[in-house]
C-alpha cells in the first residue's frame, strides 16, 4: 500500500458562510482556520492549498472572553525607529472589525507564502451582505462542538 499525495492539479473547492454574530473570536478563528487550510478534507496535504473559501458576515458581533475586550493590544510597526504602533481592542473594533477576525485567523497560517495563499480564500464583512451569491454560498455552523463536513 502506498501513501496517497495530492498533486494540487485539481481540488474541489466549497464556498461556505459563516454567520460570527455572538462567536468567540478564538474558537472561531481556529475552525476557520482548519477549512481554510483543508484538513478536514481526506486529501489534505501540508504543502498544497486545498481548502475551501470562507465568507465571513457580521464581523462586527464578535466577542471575546473574560477581560480580553479591556486588555488586548494589537500592536504593528512602521519600520522607522521608534514606530511602534498600539491599538486597543476597543478601537480596532470601531475602526476595522474585520481585521479582528483577519489577524486571528492568519496567526494560526503557516508563515510562508502557502499561508499568504491561503489567507486570500478568507473573505470578511461587517454587515450581514456579501457580494458572493453567484458562488452559491452554503451555510456553515461553527457554534457547535463538532465540526460536521
Amino acid at each position: 500500500m502506498k501513501t496517497f499525495t495530492h498533486k494540487g492539479e485539481y481540488t474541489d473547492r466549497q464556498w461556505y458562510v459563516v454567520d460570527a454574530n455572538e462567536q468567540v473570536l478564538g474558537r472561531l478563528a481556529t475552525r476557520i482556520a482548519t477549512i481554510l487550510r483543508g484538513k478536514h478534507k481526506p486529501i489534505f496535504s501540508p504543502h498544497i492549498d486545498t481548502g475551501d473559501f470562507i465568507v465571513v458576515v457580521n464581523a462586527d458581533k464578535i466577542r471575546l472572553t473574560g477581560n480580553k475586550s479591556q486588555n488586548k493590544v494589537y500592536y504593528r510597526h512602521t519600520e522607522y525607529p521608534g514606530g511602534l504602533k498600539a491599538t486597543s481592542y476597543d478601537q480596532m473594533k470601531q475602526r476595522h472589525p474585520e481585521r479582528i477576525i483577519e489577524k486571528a485567523v492568519r496567526g494560526m497560517l503557516p508563515k510562508n507564502s502557502l499561508g499568504r495563499q491561503i489567507l486570500k480564500k478568507l473573505k470578511i464583512y461587517v454587515g450581514s451582505e456579501h457580494p458572493h451569491q453567484a458562488q452559491n454560498p452554503e451555510p456553515l455552523d461553527l457554534s457547535t462542538s463538532k465540526m460536521v463536513h
